[in-house]
């Protein structure tokens, strides 16, 4: 509820004795005579709160800096010789963590070349490691945007990363994007790294592979995968009536 007047008086009375009592415990009102209480005001001022400076975007996380330089190279996107000069006087001078924030900003926006020019920089940096679930997100928004070529580059870049990780997370969030894009070539060459790497496909891998596979008509390369799978979880393959299951018990 709103006041009608920015200012409200509040009124303080004292409520002090007039007489104290001595250490003895005697009343002693020589000892300290007190004045009559005074009224005093004390103001307070109501600030109207729809003038209170909102953030930028609820759930972002941009320092100042790396708003001001995804401003920059989008106006600079159109100029190689622009662009390369922002990176020169502010990509490249962004912390980590900034940094990051710009190229997972600039996926959100749906800036696809910018981004993958901002990512071709952050390789180059001396703490860069390599991130499946990072390229996955990236190869996700290339596809949204059929951009069809730059996937596969993205994923011949993945390729030839040396020390990646196990994870299980980041490959099957790649082989759901290239089974819901109808890229079967893609979700193969991505369970071959995957096993590669040392990560062993689980129960939702399989599961995403052989339904896609399997509903894409790909009967060569869905017989593999399932012969793999039934080696490591039986001849039956219960669990890919799973998720049918739990949406039918819903």
């Amino acid at each position: 509820m709103r006041l009608s007047s920015p200012l409200q008086t509040v009124t303080i009375f004292s409520s002090l004795p007039k007489t104290l009592v001595s250490f003895d415990g005697q009343p002693q009102s020589q000892y300290l005579q007190l004045s009559k209480p005074k009224r005093c005001l004390l103001i307070v001022t109501m600030r109207d709160r729809s003038k209170n400076p909102r953030p930028l975007q609820k759930g972002r996380n941009l320092s100042i800096e790396a708003i001001q330089t995804i401003q920059a190279l989008k106006r600079a996107k159109k100029n190689e010789g622009s662009m390369e000069q922002v990176f020169d006087s502010k990509f490249r001078r962004l912390l980590k963590l900034d940094m990051m924030a710009v190229l997972k900003d600039l996926l959100r926006q749906n800036e696809c070349l910018l981004a993958l020019k901002v990512f071709e920089d952050i390789r180059k940096e001396y703490w860069y490691k390599p991130q499946v679930s990072l390229y996955a997100d990236m190869i996700k928004v290339m596809a949204s945007n059929e951009l069809f070529e730059q996937v596969e580059l993205l994923f011949l870049c993945l390729k030839k990363e040396t020390n990646l990780k196990a994870d299980i997370e980041g490959f099957n969030a790649l082989l759901t994007t290239s089974i819901s894009f109808n890229l079967p070539k893609l979700s193969m060459e991505c369970y071959y790294l995957m096993k590669g790497v040392g990560c062993e496909p689980d129960r939702s891998s399989f599961r995403v592979l052989i339904k896609g596979l399997e509903s894409m008509g790909e009967t060569g390369p869905l017989g593999i995968v399932r012969q793999d799978a039934q080696h490591l979880y039986g001849e039956f393959l219960e669990f890919l009536e799973e998720n049918e299951e739990m949406a039918v018990s819903q």
